[in-house]
């Protein structure tokens, strides 16, 4: 199944976070946080404004973006946990 985000929301899938702290301890899965990043798999084409044209989405497909712990609606899809959300709901790009 393939999804196609409508207007200016997003499908991103969360990316695992650090399982190590900086000083070398292991954090256990069920302490672990809920990752706050993720990758762009799919995008809108973007929000209508005003004057009926369409506004373009600043993020791209491939972007690793970070958003907040409780953004988005949770869905599955072929067995994968993927978020959809709003363009507003993306904090920042992470530039690699």
């Amino acid at each position: 199944m393939k999804l196609r985000p409508l207007h200016d929301r997003v499908i991103v899938k969360r990316v695992d976070s650090e399982t190590k702290t900086a000083s070398g301890i292991v954090i256990p899965d069920n302490a672990a946080e809920k990752p706050d990043q993720g990758e762009v798999l799919a995008v809108g084409p973007g929000k209508k404004n005003d004057k009926g044209e369409i506004s373009a989405v600043g993020v791209k497909v491939g972007d690793r973006v970070l958003f907040g712990k409780y953004s988005g609606q949770t869905v599955k899809v072929d067995g994968d946990e993927l978020l959809v959300m709003k363009e507003e709901d993306l904090f920042a790009v992470v530039e690699r």
